[in-house]
């Protein structure tokens, strides 16, 4: 495409439920003149909440891309969902981009899902700029919240506008305009939506303010510039696009926060955003080579790409949106061109795909094109072996790149079709909904024919299932959701397998020596991530390495992946190969499967079984005359409370809880507290269950 890379800026809005991403995205979309009118949340009209779903509930539940220009920049920009349970589009979404723009309430501040997209930016070395916003609402405390930012995220935030006034238009101290603190200028937003900006000079009132700081300001980046310090000790004037330099490069590298502020409602301080992503944030050409393996020698020294449209191609697909006459892959181009009509491989499945369509995305409409190159992010229909996290590249020049990890589910429903002429079709759309979410989980039970159907929460799960009834036209019975356990090890074990049979006439005969012990320390990580089994081995031969090792670790792996004991999955558990026996004329491949069953079976009988469930974040935000009945309710739920924060006329309480004993909490705290109470969980970890839910599993 003809416009420079340097110009290209791939962003992500990010933020808690009800921060304001999507009224912050519709903002930018109408002042770049992608709309011509304003969308609302509340009236289901906005751009990138084009599902019904989304419409009819007010909330982002699919991450949308849309593609606009503002300034002769080009903005690739994902408005990204703020609840919880659809966190794995938050998650593929930063995968992919160079940037981020975080959305914080000046009312309610860094809330529990902002500290959990913060961690995953953080994850991602995402460069992001913060917004605080929704400066109007009663409340609204710029000064609290930039202090939340810095102590609760562990940020080092820069603030570059301050806000004239804050709180609703009817108080004599509204929120009313913002001061630029490297222009030294206020900004009044005047004509519809706020699209006019009137500079004006500060007011002798706030002169002060806004002086002491820009020194704040300036002290803040003389941390990352000699020749800034330089001219700071001299007295010297420095220029606006010094600082604009000094402060890029300090967000590039993640090191520093710009902080800006505004009310996307009522169209003030949105353009200063797009600008700062313009300033701050880094084009495909600022970031790092990406990293990738040789497929061929994955033992190698890693392989880079250049962000250079003369590069071999490579890109990586981050999301899936399945559709019945085809499905739509979106791509982040790393490195060279992709034309269409092109053939390019996937090197996890070793396998050419054809590229027949390629598609720039804009939200629910799409526009065909014929090729994209390094930095852009575009849809291709027509692939047929390729899935979430998968690497396209150059046939004649492979690499693969690191794949996604997503979080594991932690709620499970039984479902059932209502006819026998329902079920093929709901297993059919069951894969489609399965390709386009990776938390997304489909297991039969071999025993009772029983579907489950496993996600991130209850709204995950209830979102699929109207789904199901109103878009795929699909009649099932659904029943309770339950949580999803897991199994760990008590203890650390040693055990010998082995297998001395004639089968079809053959002596099979092998002999294995296995250790299974805990990995306790895995437990206070995030729910569901890298709590894997580890498979490791300590032996080696000569002939059993030629013949039988590859064979015998994945033997291993496959016996964990069918569960523990009590039949749920595994985790936190390493298995090593100690030893093994190899007779050169009766040992076969049979032989060391069976071995590999009877010590795996072994080591988990002697090594006692541990239940998993999981353990929620919780944070509830309520008046202060309901806090006593909210601690008391939680108490009974096994909840532990963590912290009591009071911001304003409210408390937020933080506490971790059993998910077992929250469902339906969000009901339960509405009529605790008269309905105005509010809360917000995420998986925190997994812990033992009490003895009984285990006895009551063991007595099934």
């Amino acid at each position: 495409m003809s416009r420079s890379i340097q110009h290209i800026r791939n962003i992500g809005i990010i933020a808690h439920i009800d921060a304001g991403k999507t009224t912050v995205t519709e903002r930018m979309l109408y002042y770049s003149n992608f709309v011509h009118k304003v969308g609302g949340v509340d009236q289901g009209t906005t751009v990138t909440d084009y599902d019904p779903e989304e419409q009819e509930r007010g909330i982002t539940i699919q991450a949308a891309a849309v593609t606009f220009d503002w300034k002769e920049h080009t903005f690739n920009l994902i408005d990204t969902p703020g609840h919880v349970d659809f966190t794995a589009e938050v998650e593929r979404s930063l995968r992919v981009l160079d940037g981020g723009v975080v959305v914080f309430s000046a009312r309610e501040g860094v809330e529990a899902q902002s500290e959990t997209v913060w961690r995953q930016a953080n994850r991602y070395h995402v460069p992001r700029i913060a917004f605080i916003n929704k400066m109007d609402r009663e409340g609204a405390d710029f000064y609290r919240t930039l202090g939340q930012i810095k102590n609760r995220l562990g940020a080092k935030p820069v603030v570059v506008s301050i806000p004239v006034g804050a709180g609703p238009p009817h108080i004599p101290e509204a929120f009313r305009a913002t001061i630029d603190l490297i222009a030294m200028k206020m900004l009044v937003f005047s004509g519809e939506n706020g699209s006019e900006i009137n500079v004006t000079e500060i007011p002798a009132a706030l002169e002060d303010e806004a002086i002491a700081w820009r020194s704040q300001l300036l002290d803040d980046l003389s941390a990352y510039s000699d020749e800034l310090t330089e001219l700071l000790l001299a007295e010297e004037v420095i220029s606006d696009e010094m600082i604009r330099g000094v402060l890029r490069e300090a967000t590039i590298n993640d090191m520093a926060v710009p902080v800006l502020c505004g009310s996307a409602l009522d169209g003030i301080g949105v353009q200063p955003v797009m600008d700062a992503v313009n300033y701050y944030l880094p084009s495909p050409a600022d970031i790092s080579d990406v990293q990738g393996q040789d497929p061929a020698r994955p033992d190698c020294p890693e392989l880079s790409r250049k962000a250079n449209p003369d590069e071999p191609f490579c890109g990586l697909i981050f999301k899936i949106q399945a559709d019945k006459h085809g499905d739509l892959h979106y791509i982040r181009v790393y490195s060279g061109t992709l034309k269409q009509n092109s053939r390019v491989v996937n090197p996890r499945e070793d396998k050419k795909e054809n590229v027949p369509q390629l598609w720039r995305i804009q939200a629910d409409r799409r526009e065909q094109i014929q090729e994209v190159s390094a930095g852009d992010i575009c849809g291709i229909i027509g692939l047929r072996f390729s899935v979430t996290g998968d690497t396209l590249c150059d046939v004649k020049h492979p690499i693969l790149l690191e794949s996604i990890v997503f979080p594991e589910t932690v709620v499970s429903m039984a479902i059932e079709p209502n006819s026998a002429e329902e079920y093929k079709k709901l297993k059919q759309v069951l894969d489609m909904m399965r390709r386009q979410d990776p938390t997304f989980r489909v297991h039969e039970s071999e025993e009772t024919s029983q579907m489950l159907i496993s996600g991130m929460g209850e709204l995950h799960l209830e979102v699929i299932k109207h789904r199901l009834l109103r878009e795929y036209k699909v009649n099932v019975r659904v029943h309770n959701p339950r949580v999803s356990y897991r199994e760990s090890i008590q203890r650390s074990v040693e055990v010998i397998g082995e297998c001395n049979r004639n089968l079809g006439g053959q002596k099979h005969w092998a002999e294995l020596k296995l250790r299974l012990e805990p990995k306790s320390e895995l437990q206070s990580q995030d729910c569901g991530v890298n709590q894997t089994i580890e498979i490791v081995s300590e032996y080696t031969s000569e002939l059993f390495d030629k013949q039988f090792r590859q064979l015998v670790l994945e033997s291993i792996r496959e016996e964990s992946q069918g569960g523990g004991q009590l039949g749920f999955p595994l985790m936190n558990v390493r298995i090593t190969l100690l030893d093994a026996q190899v007779n050169e004329t009766e040992s076969t491949e049979t032989a060391f499967r069976i071995a590999v069953s009877d010590a795996f079976h072994k080591g988990l009988r002697e090594s006692g079984i541990v239940l998993l469930e999981p353990i929620m974040k919780l944070e509830v935000t309520t008046p202060d005359d309901y806090v006593g009945d909210i601690v008391g309710d939680l108490q009974q739920r096994r909840g532990l409370v963590t912290q009591t924060e009071v911001r304003g006329h409210l408390t937020v309480i933080e506490a971790e809880a059993p998910l077992a004993n929250l469902f339906g909490y969000t009901s339960a705290i509405r009529g605790l507290s008269q309905g105005r109470a509010s809360n917000s969980m995420e998986p925190l970890t997994y812990g033992p269950a009490p003895p009984e839910v285990v006895k009551s599993f063991m007595l099934e």
